[in-house]
């Protein structure tokens, strides 16, 4: 979404959005840790190979789209805040 959009939603939408993109961190963050406890399964059973990184590029996509999320949330709250200034 751009920020255009998000201007235009209400202030209760808005505060759902934030909602969201804070369940998301629990999301992710559980998910990363499920791909590290793979990768360090995976090299202890296996040794090390091409299944056993795998998991690390996986990690690598869902800790970029958590920096994503990060700077949104930031946005929408600065929104939120400019709104309750006026």
């Amino acid at each position: 979404m751009k920020s255009d959009n998000f201007t235009e939603l209400s202030d209760q939408e808005l505060i759902q959005k934030i909602k969201s993109l804070k369940t998301n961190k629990i999301v992710d963050a559980f998910a990363v840790g499920i791909t590290i406890g793979i990768v360090v399964y995976s090299a202890v059973k296996n040794g090390f190979g091409f299944f056993t990184f795998f998991p690390l590029i996986l990690t690598y996509l869902i800790v970029r789209n958590s920096n994503n999320n990060k700077i949104l949330e930031q946005e929408l709250q600065k929104i939120l805040e400019s709104r309750k200034s006026k």
